[in-house]
């Protein structure tokens, strides 16, 4: 063999190097070439063969050192030079960072009864074969022991799916079982567990379920379900009362200490039970009918109380049955009646993360409901849910129901007593030029809504990073949460005197109307005394742009409506409401308000431009005299809009205040208003004097429409208020 080494020469050669595509492993790509040398060393005969070699990282985590890790793995694989250790590093980074496969994450949350573990009593010594079925079922037939042993070599056989069609076909055993379970459960508490436990195995596939529901095993495990449930709290009360009794002599503590260990026992024993039961009825539960049935016979309620059980397999099983059950509303509605949120909030956090997963997936699915959020918000899970943002593998379902609950004004403000803020902003700074998840940045928006939330994402230097990060990705989103932070009065708003040039920069045509939006209503919203607002129309030539956008169907509504509440705003200051006018835009406001006259919105914030332009003398001569504005306020004096109706009062009352004329009409209009009744009557009167031939006595009530009548004014009437209205107001 060692003559035969002298002529055999083999080289391997490194390859690519890449990452698994589904665990944390490197995978590193090698060719080995193996040749036949000759007595002078001559090549005879080469072959090559590729290969590859999986190098799992189970150890990498969030915290883990990479660099530490990237050489570790370099030193132990001879296959990687130490030239790669760079290439390796970044690779073993991307893991890091990797989320984990939407696959292998729901197989790792796959619920799963526990194995049966052999009761005293049951242990069985002998292996059952499918060939002594027969006399497994003549044990069935005799003391509860024998019963016991017979089921549980049924068990054995039922447990290997190769059997179960066998024994469908033997209606022997499988009515056996039946009766045997009907009449029995109560009695032993490992019978029924082994029987129910054989059924639950032809639950597992769905073509067996009609013979499951054909010996009605789902009713009888509801019935178990049910009167274990009362057991306990039976056996509660009295070791509740034995514990009152406080033994002081050290037999009656024995005889305590004693009972607590036999409720222990009998504890494992029936939660063994109650986990088969449940498991086979959410098996059967896959039939929406058969769901139904078992939310009449309350289901939800019975669910509900062994949430206070502290077995983790049994919690799991039954969070998983809620879970289900709850995307239903009817089910959802039971579970808001019985103390659901509050037996669940125990459970956030936990140790055992496939019971913190289900929990937390469960509250979501009720957090779509207002009450039930009211309900977490009262049970504590607020700051619960808060702390689980930093748990990477629970981060997206807590930032779900944060989401829910963040819609409810009243609850807003409970987020600044959480540390939720500053953890949402530093995961908004760390995304850097990724695209942000669309739960935190929704989030994220509502949060902003509140005064005291937006202050806290604008402490240290929280709004300088939105913005820079806003203005750099065009991020509309990112945008809106910053809109809504400028809202606010106080100490954030003067924050943005810095960004005003940035934001009425994007104010241009060639932009994406969405984006503008945004811009344009975080600029809206700067009601800043100090701020020259002259000098920003100028500097970045803003007038067209919004006269522009001012013409119906010139944009989307909500661009336009974020226009005209841009020139109210701009329209506190003297000098650019002078400018406005001098544009023409007031024209352009009133056909804007003929052909927006049924939005209660665009009509309230059109008349709350007139009202600040006539505080300012150059644009009240204006509107005044060279439009038809006044006219059209008189009108709107008595819509059904509350605000509409107050911003005209307020505005007409200022230019009454300043005209004569216009004061006496709009007198005069008030005192029509006020007095209609009385002028109706008195004008009918001279007409039927006027006319008393023309009509017939009888029909008097009919001829009220011939009459002006100040109640029959509404915004429809706009478009012909100017040929009518100021004709009669102008004596003509």
């Amino acid at each position: 063999m060692q003559d035969d080494a002298r002529y055999l020469k083999r080289k391997v050669t490194a390859g690519s190097l890449d990452v698994h595509p589904t665990e944390k492993a490197l995978v590193v790509h090698y060719e080995v070439e193996a040749s036949i040398l000759g007595e002078g060393g001559g090549h005879v005969l080469g072959e090559r063969k590729e290969g590859q070699k999986i190098i799992r990282v189970k150890s990498l985590s969030p915290s883990t050192d990479v660099g530490a890790l990237a050489r570790k793995v370099v030193e132990e694989c001879k296959l990687i030079p130490s030239s790669r250790l760079p290439q390796v590093e970044q690779l073993l980074y991307y893991l890091q960072n990797r989320k984990s496969s939407p696959v292998e994450g729901k197989k790792k949350r796959t619920a799963k009864p526990r194995e049966l573990t052999p009761f005293e009593g049951m242990e069985l010594n002998e292996e059952a074969s499918i060939t002594r079925v027969d006399e497994y079922i003549e044990l069935l037939y005799e003391g509860i022991p024998e019963k016991i042993r017979g089921s549980a070599l049924i068990l054995q056989l039922a447990r290997n799916p190769d059997n179960l069609e066998e024994l469908l076909h033997n209606e022997a055993a499988l009515g056996a079982l039946a009766r045997v379970l009907r009449e029995d459960w109560k009695q032993s508490v490992e019978l029924a567990t082994i029987i129910i436990y054989i059924f639950f195995c032809f639950s597992s596939f769905a073509q067996f379920h009609g013979v499951v529901s054909h010996y009605k095993i789902g009713a009888l495990c509801m019935s178990v379900v049910e009167h274990e449930l009362k057991r306990h709290d039976v056996w509660r009360e009295e070791l509740r009362k034995k514990n009152k009794s406080a033994p002081e002599n050290g037999s009656l503590r024995r005889d305590q200490d004693k009972a607590v260990r036999k409720y222990h026992g009998l504890l494992s024993k029936q939660e063994q039970l109650l986990r088969v039961s449940l498991y086979l009825l959410l098996n059967l539960a896959e039939d929406t009918r058969t769901e139904l049935k078992m939310r009449n016979k309350n289901i939800v309620g019975l669910l509900v109380k062994v949430l206070e059980r502290d077995d983790e397999e049994l919690l799991v099983l039954v969070v998983s049955f809620l879970k289900k059950l709850s995307i239903f509303l009817e089910n959802k509605n039971d579970m808001a009646e019985v103390d659901t949120v509050e037996r669940l909030a125990r459970l956030v956090p936990c140790d055992h993360e496939d019971l913190l997963n289900l929990t937390l997936r469960l509250l979501l699915n009720l957090s779509f409901d207002s009450g039930l959020r009211a309900k977490m918000v009262e049970v504590g899970l607020l700051p619960k849910l808060t702390a689980l943002l930093g748990n990477s593998n629970n981060r997206q379902v807590a930032m779900r129901i944060l989401y829910h609950i963040s819609i409810d004004d009243r609850f807003k403000g409970m987020f600044v007593y959480t540390d939720c803020i500053p953890q949402l902003m530093q995961m908004l700074y760390e995304h850097g030029e990724e695209e942000t998840e669309a739960e935190l940045i929704s989030i994220c928006i509502n949060l902003a809504a509140n005064k005291r939330n937006a202050q806290l994402m604008c402490e240290g230097n929280g709004l300088k990073m939105l913005m820079k990060r806003a203005l750099k990705m065009k991020d509309c989103l990112l945008m809106k949460m910053i809109r809504n932070i400028s809202q606010h009065d106080g100490p954030t708003k003067s924050v943005f005197i810095d960004y005003v040039g940035d934001l009425a920069a994007e104010i241009r045509a060639e932009e994406e109307e969405e984006w503008v939006l945004e811009c344009l209503g975080t600029l809206a919203n700067l009601t800043i005394p100090d701020l020259d607002w002259e000098l920003v129309l100028k500097e970045y030539n803003l007038v067209p742009y919004l006269k522009d956008r001012l013409k119906p169907g010139s944009a989307e509504d909500d661009l336009i409506l974020e226009v005209v509440i841009m020139i109210g705003t701009v329209s506190m200051d003297d000098a650019c409401a002078a400018m406005l006018a001098k544009s023409g835009i007031i024209p352009a406001l009133i056909e804007l308000l003929n052909a927006q006259q049924e939005d209660d919105e665009f009509v309230c914030q059109i008349v709350y431009v007139f009202y600040q332009m006539v505080f300012h003398q150059a644009t009240r001569d204006v509107i005044i005299k060279d439009t038809q504005a006044p006219a059209y306020l008189i009108d709107l004096m008595h819509d059904k809009n509350a605000e509409i109706r107050k911003v005209c009062d307020n505005t007409l009352d200022i230019i009454a205040e300043y005209d004569e004329e216009w004061g006496r009409k709009i007198q005069s209009e008030k005192f029509r208003f006020h007095n209609n009744q009385w002028l109706e009557m008195v004008e009918s009167r001279q007409a039927d004097e006027s006319e008393p031939y023309l009509y017939d006595n009888d029909n008097d009530n009919d001829r009220t429409d011939l009459f002006y009548s100040a109640g029959t004014h509404t915004r429809q009437a706009l478009g012909i208020f100017q040929t009518i209205g100021i004709s009669i107001y102008n004596g003509r």
